[in-house]
């Protein structure tokens, strides 16, 4: 992720942690782990920021799987509706699904990151619509879509969504008013 070193989302992301198996004993290193113990000793498990996982897994000290939130059962779920799966609570750090999927494939073969970004642009794709519709449809209530059960179903949605489509959402909603605001406007002045 080095184009996005700067990156607040990126930071985020690459500060989700995984699951890694040691496959060497390593000396000195036992803090990784979280425990009293020195020394890490083959075959342990402990769960390591992504940043430092690059290096204990690229000098084959580690292996990893897959994490929970892009394992078969949030796959199938998201298969069957992409759009009901609440990619906020699979992951921390603001609900960057997306990004954090992003890093990982810089650790996978070849394979696995392709399947992985087959699997990121086609549940984008299926949440899309919905995202920029719920949005308009929002925008288009006013003042009156803030309160309510239907404020409360528009606060349900948006917490559900990942980061990236949280702040399309907004995007989406402020292009709403902003359209309804101009046809309003231009509208009283043809008359």
């Amino acid at each position: 992720m080095d184009a996005d070193y700067f990156s607040i989302d990126s930071i985020l992301a690459e500060n989700q942690k995984i699951q890694c198996t040691f496959k060497k004993d390593i000396p000195h290193m036992g803090h990784l782990t979280g425990g009293s113990e020195r020394d890490i000793k083959a075959p342990s498990k402990a769960q390591i920021p992504i940043w430092l996982a690059y290096t204990i897994i690229y000098s084959d000290w580690a292996e990893f799987n897959i994490p929970t939130p892009f394992g078969q059962r949030v796959r199938s779920a998201l298969r069957a509706e992409a759009r009901s799966v609440r990619l906020s609570n699979l992951v921390g750090a603001g609900g960057l699904w997306y990004g954090f999927g992003k890093t990982i494939m810089d650790i996978l073969t070849e394979d696995q990151a392709k399947d992985m970004s087959a699997l990121l642009t086609r549940t984008f794709q299926r949440r899309l619509v919905e995202v920029i519709d719920q949005a308009q449809h929002f925008a288009a209530l006013g003042p009156i879509g803030g309160g309510g059960s239907t404020g409360d179903t528009a606060q349900s949605f948006r917490e559900g969504l990942d980061g990236t489509e949280r702040e399309l959402f907004a995007l989406a909603q402020e292009s709403a008013r902003q359209t309804k605001r101009w046809y309003e406007e231009s509208d009283r002045s043809r008359w």
